[in-house]
């Protein structure tokens, strides 16, 4: 009988064991955390070649884009068309800076949330004219492994003109 109670107990105690070291293994926040920080990196530098091509490729098919005034876009091609009337401008510029970067334990999303500076021409002067505010931008984990925008929003500290 003790050896019974001996060989359950053992049992209990290794199932435990590898479910405690499961639950420690899966949390991959850290590693995920750092992979969106490097891939909007990546992103930042890409920016300045200006490429609608090149800077869509960070969005996934059917991310979503809100920016201040302007209608929901939805869909990497409809982003990138977007972006190759914008990028076209001679004043265009773009940086971004994340200040928080996070994810949900065991999930495959990741947010970033940062400032950013954006020039582009005046309408009616054609003189540089620079946005600054903040954004949130929301990554999903693709089948491949690699990060891809889903959600990107800004808004602007600007006041409206």
């Amino acid at each position: 009988m003790k050896y019974y109670l001996a060989v359950i107990g053992c049992t209990c105690l290794l199932t435990a064991t590898a479910a405690c070291t499961k639950s420690v293994a899966s949390d991959t926040r850290a590693a995920d955390v750092q992979a969106v920080k490097d891939t909007e990196a990546a992103w930042l530098k890409d920016t300045a070649l200006k490429d609608p091509v090149k800077f869509a490729s960070y969005y996934s098919d059917d991310a979503l884009v809100l920016s201040p005034n302007q209608p929901l876009v939805e869909g990497r091609d409809k982003i990138q068309a977007g972006l190759t009337t914008l990028m076209a401008d001679p004043n265009f510029a773009l940086t971004f800076q994340s200040s928080r970067v996070d994810a949900a334990k065991g999930g495959d999303f990741v947010y970033t949330v940062g400032a950013y500076a954006r020039t582009v021409s005046n309408p009616k002067t054609k003189q540089p004219a620079t946005d600054k505010g903040n954004y949130l931008t929301i990554w999903k984990k693709q089948s491949d492994g690699t990060w891809k925008v889903v959600t990107d929003m800004d808004n602007s500290e600007l006041p409206v003109r």
